[in-house]
């Protein structure tokens, strides 16, 4: 096969790339978007089939589409979602190329940029942007063995609750997935134990105004880096079912059991850390604390949206909490399911540079990595808290293509000599 030639390779072809390809286009940079799937693959097969985004359809979005037949208050199903990004890609123009694999990708010796091996060919590169998000591996970890009489799979690969056997569900992790994933195994008649780590609980919505509305205005969105400490801790809130706080001492008097972090399991008993109240009461202090923002924010600027007493109201602490459970018998409980919302991994093994830290992680200020030539996009906390939302991301694509807009200005540059040269 030939070498294609182009300045600029973005891989992936979800919300990140979609972003970038928008703003590449604004400064006349050739590119080419590929992707091994199809447009925004993660939102069609990678959510559970009731799953919504966590932000409205006014604020989850790219600035020049809005949703179509979307109350812009409510929150947009996933294929809602894929289907809004295949259609703003449409939109752009984006040059998109589906069914391609990136298999490596290294620096030339000796001349510019870099070549880049695909399942259609290889390409050479100016610039090679990994946008392949921050969703990309799941990641369960080696806690039960598997073994065990027990169906283990994560929150990824969820679709509805009747695909799952029948019995008891154990569901680890409590951010937006695993308490959305809870409360809807539990509707469904479902027995759920729920095991609740480290989360930050935001009131989904307060005084008339959505969090997301709240992050805004408090200039929260645009916090540069997590706190230390914080870097991973989830951020438990959902859309379902038209939107609501996840309070999981309502969850636990509606019928779930909560339970500390999943700590072991020995011959079929799973040990649990004695951190439940701790971890429940540091996710009630990240809610008051947001209330008591909102509420100084609203006073200072003299906003009159109504007065909301009822949200610092405290349900009684479920007896799961008070006397929490420390060792649970898989079979004893009847739990032929545990679910894992535990996070995923990132993998750029692909990417043959020296751009990452010795654990791998990539080394970059705000997606521009340490690699002259080689970009990320779609990382957690790239360049602030929002920047794995849809918005977030456009903003974050904005600043690396204007990057690489200026890379490309030093490379076209000509000195003195050159031209008097060409002139003469």
């Amino acid at each position: 096969m030939s070498t294609e030639k182009t300045d600029t390779l973005v891989v992936g072809a979800g919300q990140a790339g979609i972003a970038l390809s928008e703003h590449l286009k604004s400064h006349g940079i050739p590119h080419i978007v590929v992707e091994k799937n199809r447009v925004a693959e993660a939102w069609r097969t990678g959510r559970w089939d009731s799953l919504v985004a966590n932000g409205p359809a006014w604020h989850d979005r790219f600035p020049n589409m809005e949703f179509e037949g979307c109350d812009p208050d409510g929150f947009p199903g996933k294929e809602t979602v894929a289907t809004y990004l295949e259609n703003y890609a449409r939109m752009i123009d984006a040059p998109i190329r589906t069914g391609v694999e990136v298999f490596r990708a290294e620096r030339n010796m000796g001349r510019p940029g870099f070549t880049v091996e695909t399942s259609q060919g290889k390409v050479e590169a100016l610039n090679v942007v990994a946008a392949t998000g921050a969703f990309q591996h799941p990641v369960i970890p080696p806690v039960v063995p598997e073994d065990e009489t027990v169906t283990q799979l994560h929150s990824y690969h969820y679709k509805t609750p009747d695909r799952l056997p029948g019995g008891a569900v154990l569901v680890v992790g409590a951010g937006s997935s695993g308490a959305q994933i809870a409360d809807e195994l539990n509707r469904a008649g479902r027995k759920v134990y729920l095991s609740v780590g480290p989360h930050e609980r935001p009131p989904r919505a307060y005084r008339g105004r959505d969090f997301c509305w709240w992050l805004g205005v408090l200039g929260l969105w645009d916090t540069a880096a997590a706190e230390p400490g914080k870097e991973h801790v989830t951020i438990s809130v959902s859309g379902a079912y038209g939107g609501q706080t996840m309070d999981f001492r309502r969850l636990a008097q509606e019928g779930v059991t909560l339970l500390g972090m999943t700590e072991a399991c020995t011959r079929g008993v799973v040990g649990f850390r004695d951190d439940l109240g701790t971890n429940i009461a540091a996710g009630d202090a990240s809610y008051s604390e947001m209330l008591d923002l909102a509420d100084a924010y609203a006073a200072r600027n003299g906003l009159d949206l109504p007065q909301e007493p009822e949200a610092r109201a405290v349900l009684p602490d479920p007896d799961c909490l008070t006397d929490p459970i420390r060792e649970l018998d898989l079979k004893e409980a009847g739990i032929s399911t545990i679910i894992w919302a535990t996070g995923f991994r990132q993998d750029f093994g692909w990417m043959k540079v020296d751009a990452f830290d010795e654990k791998g992680r990539p080394r970059h200020q705000r997606g521009v990595s340490s690699e002259p030539g080689i970009y990320f996009l779609g990382l957690p906390w790239q360049s602030r808290r929002g920047s794995t939302f849809i918005w977030g991301v456009w903003h974050d694509a904005k600043y690396v293509a204007e990057q690489i807009a200026i890379q490309r200005k030093y490379r076209a540059y000509r000195g003195p000599s050159v031209r008097q040269m060409v002139e003469s």
